[in-house]
């Protein structure tokens, strides 16, 4: 059986629960300072570019204002909108203490991951923290992984990205290493299962088990 001696996680829909509290903290500086309330389909098709690029072409001038706003009620509300995903954690502090490299991999920028890691408790377990704002081309760029597979000179047969999107599974293989596809809350689950994946997780329980065995 195949042990891995890598392993980087996606957050959003990976890690944690966050889509309630990115949509309210857009919906919040866009009702504010647009007069818009936005709809969560509206909030999803700005996704790609990290969120200090979407809040610059949204808002312009009030770009400085707008960001701090965004990011004081995105912090402000974390505890009561969004969490890990239950045996997370234990997942990841399993995985640290077996000695594996751990790293992020995330559209999301600099400020809003860390906030997140910080506040469901696993910033720390982490090596390397890649973010949208760390790399010049997002996913399904293979920059991301690049950057940690070089850093602690990995195999990438036995490097493991695991995420919920569909850009999870193209940047896994543009960069040849292997993906595991979890969709226990994946908002494109569907079109993820379709694309295939080397894995697939419907529940963080069936991924615990198949983590335990390769690490």
């Amino acid at each position: 059986m195949e042990k891995f001696e890598g392993i980087i996680f996606d957050v959003d829909g990976t890690l944690t629960s966050t889509n309630e509290l990115i949509f309210e903290s857009f919906r919040h500086v866009s009702n504010k300072y647009l007069g818009r309330n936005f709809t969560d389909e509206e909030i999803i098709g700005l996704f790609g570019p990290t969120e200090d690029v979407i809040l610059k072409e949204l808002f312009l001038e009030n770009y400085i204002m707008v960001r701090k706003d965004y990011y004081d009620f995105y912090s402000s509300n974390h505890s009561k909108m969004a969490d890990s995903y239950p045996g997370i954690k234990e997942i990841v502090i399993k995985i640290k203490k077996a000695n594996i490299p751990l790293s992020i991999y995330t559209g999301k920028g600099r400020d809003s991951a860390a906030i997140t890691l910080k506040e469901i408790g696993i910033y720390d377990y982490f090596d390397m923290i890649v973010s949208g704002d760390d790399v010049k081309d997002h996913k399904p760029s293979r920059e991301g992984v690049d950057m940690f597979v070089d850093k602690f000179g990995l195999n990438r047969n036995n490097t493991l990205l695991v995420g919920d999107s569909t850009v999870d599974i193209k940047a896994a293989r543009n960069s040849g290493i292997k993906i595991a596809s979890v969709v226990w809350d994946s908002y494109g689950k569907e079109k993820v299962i379709a694309m295939g994946s080397d894995y697939l997780f419907h529940t963080v329980e069936e991924f615990d088990d198949f983590i335990s065995e390769r690490i």
